[in-house]
C-alpha cells in the first residue's frame, strides 16, 4: 500500500486542487489530505474552519476513487519541527506531493520524498481569486466542483466573507 501526504490550505477547495489530486489518486492507494492553518477563520485569507473544509473536502472526493484522511494541521511556527509535528499527527506516508519550496525542503531535510504535483492552471484556480470573486459579487462557482459551491452557499460563506472583509 502506497500513502501520499498533500497539504493546503484549501480556503475554498477548487478545481486545482481536484485536478492534483485526481492526479495523486492515480499513483497512490491512499492520501492524507492536510488542511493547513487549521486554527483560522472567519478572515479575510481564512474564512472558512477546518470543520468546513473537511466537509468540503469529503464531499468533492466523492466522485474521486480514492481512500483518503482529511486532517487538520494547526500552524505552530517553528519550521525546524514541522515535519515532526506533521509526523505525529497524520497516519505513516510515503512520499509528499508539494510544489511549495519551504516544504519540499523540510520533507527532504528530514529525507521523504517529495514530488512535485501538476500545477492546473494555477492562475485561474486559485483561492485568492476565488476569495476576491465572491466579494466583488462575480460569477465564482465555475471554479469549484458543484459540490463546494452547494457547501458554501450551506454555511453562509460568501456572506461571511463579505462581512469580514468590511471595514468599520
Amino acid at each position: 500500500m502506497k500513502r501520499a501526504f498533500y497539504i493546503g490550505r484549501f480556503q475554498p477547495y477548487h478545481l486545482g486542487h481536484h485536478a492534483v489530486l485526481t492526479k495523486i489518486a492515480d499513483e497512490v492507494d491512499e492520501v492524507v489530505i492536510g488542511i493547513g492553518s487549521a486554527q483560522k477563520s472567519h478572515g479575510l485569507s481564512d474564512p472558512f474552519t477546518a470543520g468546513e473544509r473537511v466537509m468540503m473536502i469529503r464531499h468533492a472526493l466523492e466522485d474521486i476513487n480514492i481512500r483518503h484522511y482529511a486532517l487538520p494541521i494547526e500552524d505552530i511556527q517553528q519550521n525546524s519541527i514541522w515535519v515532526s509535528y506533521i509526523l505525529s499527527r497524520t497516519p505513516p506516508f510515503d512520499v509528499v506531493y508539494s510544489n511549495n519550496p519551504l516544504v519540499i525542503r523540510l520533507f527532504e531535510e528530514a529525507d521523504i520524498t517529495v514530488l512535485q504535483s501538476p500545477m492546473y492552471q494555477r492562475d485561474v484556480y486559485s483561492g485568492t481569486e476565488i476569495r476576491k470573486k465572491m466579494i466583488a459579487g462575480e460569477k465564482w462557482e465555475h471554479l469549484v466542483p458543484p459540490t463546494i459551491a452547494d457547501a458554501i452557499e450551506e454555511i453562509d460563506g460568501v456572506a461571511r466573507l463579505r462581512s469580514v472583509s468590511m471595514t468599520d
